[in-house]
């Protein structure tokens, strides 16, 4: 064979390689609004409104026959969400390798969840059990299409690439989230104008998150293509197929101790985006418009740090980076437990600190993770990862629960979430990376 054909040939697969990189992005930016605009700003606040409205005189709701209060019924949909990805991941994820069609699966995870989001503009009244349904399928349908997306990631880049592949895709994502949730802001905000009541414009807002998705989902579909299975399966259900990749990964300890630092720190990650909100409100008494600048910033600046942390694992390795997004996490936190009360600017300033390491910390722990995963079980082990993600993050917000029961300070509960960042720093930086990789049986990136 000739060099010019081996050269053609290695360009064409190179530029094979950016368009479904480029498709690869395009999924972070459809899904990525759901969960901003529906799960962050939007849809709990409305739901509960909508379960109140259906409550007897004590204040209960009874789905399927059991007392529930009116003001837990989203956090119970939420949770009942997790059991069923729980439940689900594992199976789908085991389905896709074995078969190697991950893209109709995708498909079909994304187009059930963008269905039963835009079915949300329907939620109104007192039809709290259609809001319940309908979240609980667009939460499982998302966490089961987050991670099928993931697990194209070792397929579509080389381990060199990996960093600033899934850093692009995270920035995309909140790009996408602010762009959207500008956009509903001044629907919700100017609904008069609009000629719709307040209520109406909650609706078109949750609507159009599924919309947004449902359409932007061809991108990736055209661009994605599947691989031919490489490793065979079992067929088990759910819970039984996780624990039979949870035993798969104790022959790979060193993937498995990265999962548990991950486990760790994501935990106090999550917890701090869904308790940032309520200290805002509650200890340093500020308002809803506040709340939702704070998070428009958040998102604008997640786009930078996710690019720039990108960057700098290209220097100093995506271990050294995420080590330090860590501490920067850990800083961010001991400031925020100073804050002044009715100080909107200072909170503005730890919302920036939160947003500039969120995008990055996340998307380098998935790329250093890919590099951990067996050729051939990509989405059946970003199975595990995505449950890490979604499914386990409930001891972070029961720490700050117990914390501020306890001290009666949300100061208190919010700086007691140092520990999981402490903790998860200690165990990352006692993962030997180049040997988990190497014992994964992939090639080792220059810088890891």
């Amino acid at each position: 064979m000739g060099t010019d054909t081996v050269r053609v040939r290695t360009a064409d697969e190179t530029a094979g390689r950016r368009r479904e990189q480029r498709g690869w992005y395009v999924y972070d930016w459809a899904c990525s609004v759901y969960s901003t605009s529906v799960l962050t700003v939007f849809l709990g606040p409305y739901l509960t409104s909508v379960a109140e409205r259906a409550a007897d005189g004590d204040g209960y709701v009874h789905p399927l026959g059991v007392p529930v209060r009116a003001g837990s019924f989203f956090a119970y949909s939420v949770s009942l969400s997790v059991v069923l990805a729980v439940v689900l991941m594992p199976l789908v994820g085991s389905a896709a390798d074995r078969t190697g069609r991950k893209k109709p699966l995708l498909a079909a995870a994304a187009y059930t969840g963008a269905a039963a989001t835009t079915g949300m503009f329907f939620l109104d009244g007192d039809r709290y059990l259609l809001g319940g349904a309908l979240l609980v399928v667009a939460n499982a349908a998302q966490s089961a299409g987050m991670m099928l997306y993931n697990s194209y990631l070792p397929q579509i880049a080389p381990p060199e690439e990996r960093d600033a592949v899934s850093s692009r895709g995270w920035a995309l994502g909140y790009a996408a989230g602010a762009l959207v949730l500008v956009a509903d802001l001044v629907l919700y905000s100017a609904h008069d104008s609009f000629g719709l009541s307040e209520t109406a414009a909650v609706r078109v807002c949750l609507a159009t998150a599924g919309l947004w998705w449902g359409a932007f989902t061809l991108v990736p579909l055209r661009r994605l293509r599947d691989r031919h299975a490489r490793v065979e399966h079992s067929t088990a259900p759910g819970l039984r197929q996780l624990a039979a990749t949870v035993r798969d990964m104790r022959r790979y300890p060193l993937t498995l101790a990265f999962l548990l630092a991950y486990l760790v720190y994501n935990d106090g990650i999550q917890t701090v985006i869904s308790q940032a909100s309520v200290y805002g409100s509650e200890e340093l008494g500020l308002g809803q418009s506040t709340l939702i600048v704070a998070v428009l910033l958040v998102q604008v600046l997640a786009v930078a740090g996710a690019l720039a942390m990108g960057r700098l694992a290209r220097t100093y390795g995506a271990q050294r980076t995420i080590l330090g997004s860590l501490v920067a996490w850990t800083v961010t936190l001991a400031a925020g437990y100073f804050l002044p009360a009715g100080a909107p600017v200072f909170f503005f300033v730890l919302a920036a600190g939160i947003g500039l390491v969120l995008g990055g910390s996340q998307a380098l722990s998935r790329s250093l993770f890919s590099h951990l995963v067996p050729p051939g079980k990509e989405a059946e082990y970003f199975s595990a990862y995505e449950m890490s993600d979604r499914g386990m993050s409930w001891l972070g917000p029961l720490l700050f629960g117990v914390t501020y029961q306890l001290t009666g300070s949300y100061r208190s509960a919010i700086v007691s979430l140092v520990a999981f960042f402490v903790l998860g720093f200690a165990l990352l930086a006692r993962v030997p990376v180049r040997r988990a990789i190497g014992e994964a049986g992939n090639p080792l990136p220059e810088k890891i």
